[in-house]
């Protein structure tokens, strides 16, 4: 009887210990990674992967706090969530031997890396950026400004990223900040301005369904990512064709988000792989092609991507990006929680 008990736990924990190694954790924005991919990586490998998605940076760290045990192998966050999980030892140190593609990487773009300059924490995966798109079928003329959602005749037809940084930093920037201003003024004139001008014109503040919405004519203006919208989009030519997206003349947030291993990540081995085959020119081109992205952060994708890009890296190279703001985080979240989503 004991022999029997001792086998079945063998047969037991060599099931559990291959189930690992057969399988990767990912956790990654929503609309961000064309399926194609991932099962390509699947059949490569023979590593299956088990796929979550979120719609905001705090979103993500909330559930990764929150949990008690390995969740993910693999998270997606931006740059500044990237250093804050860095001084929270929450990241696992990468292995450069197992990176070999980390070479295509565009040094420009690894210049913006000043919250993990030598990538030891962390690789990029794609820059790009928040701005507004109009449905000009409806909206024919309208200022290339933030202050499109003070328009009063657009009200009920209007909604911002639920996403804090985001829309705080796009009313920084409008009133002449930083989109990371340490300056508790420049935070309250922000506030009172999302507040008092721009929420009464809002339907809401939406991270998720932005893009689902404007596509059914329910919203006219969005301020959000254009992937998002023109995924949404492509099986509408007329819609398409007459949605405009820009940065506003004032200056826009980007994101560099990154590809990040936990420090309990229970296969890290097969996110090393995933990582490499993420910056592998060909399956990069292949992503950046499925969104209409621009190709330039893996300098060996350029020549094999064969889309329109709705953006060049010239456009956002210049925007801000959301850097850590350490102990002032508190007076971001409460401006955001306590008094700009109260009620909503």
């Amino acid at each position: 009887m004991k022999r029997l008990v001792f086998l079945l736990l063998v047969i037991f924990c060599l099931s559990s210990c291959s189930n690992r190694s057969d399988r990767l954790y990912i956790f990654n924005w929503t609309y961000y990674i064309p399926q194609s991919i991932l099962t390509q990586f699947e059949q490569e490998y023979g590593i299956r992967i088990i796929y979550d998605e979120y719609a905001s940076n705090e979103e993500m760290y909330a559930k990764l706090v929150a949990s008690r045990r390995a969740t993910y192998d693999i998270v997606f966050p931006s740059e500044d969530y990237v250093e804050i999980m860095m001084r929270s030892n929450m990241l696992s140190r990468l292995d450069h031997s197992k990176l070999p593609n980390l070479r295509y990487i565009n040094p420009r773009i690894q210049a913006k890396l000043t919250f993990d300059p030598g990538m030891n924490y962390s690789v990029p995966y794609f820059m790009g950026t928040a701005g507004i798109i109009v449905n000009t079928l409806q909206v024919p003329e309208f200022p290339r400004s933030w202050s499109i959602f003070a328009d009063t005749t657009l009200a009920g037809r209007m909604t911002m990223l639920d996403d804090m940084r985001e829309t705080m930093g796009a009313a920084l920037m409008y009133l002449g900040y930083s989109a990371s201003t340490r300056n508790a003024a420049e935070i309250e004139r922000a506030t009172e301005h999302i507040r008092n001008v721009w929420r009464p014109n809002l339907v809401r503040f939406d991270a998720e369904a932005f893009g689902k919405a404007y596509a059914m004519g329910d919203f006219w203006v969005v301020h959000g990512y254009p992937e998002v919208v023109f995924e949404e989009i492509a099986d509408n030519p007329e819609l398409f064709f007459n949605t405009y997206f820009f940065i506003p003349e004032e200056g826009g947030t980007s994101y560099l988000d990154s590809m990040v291993i936990l420090r309990n990540a229970r296969n890290k081995d097969a996110a090393h792989k995933f990582i490499n085959f993420i910056h592998r020119p060909d399956i990069y081109a292949q992503f950046v092609d499925s969104f209409n992205f621009p190709a330039d952060l893996n300098l060996g994708a350029i020549e094999l991507k064969e889309g329109w890009a709705m953006f060049e890296l010239e456009d956002i190279i210049y925007n801000e990006l959301k850097y850590c703001l350490g102990e002032y985080l508190d007076l971001y979240t409460n401006a955001w929680f306590n008094r700009i989503r109260l009620g909503l």
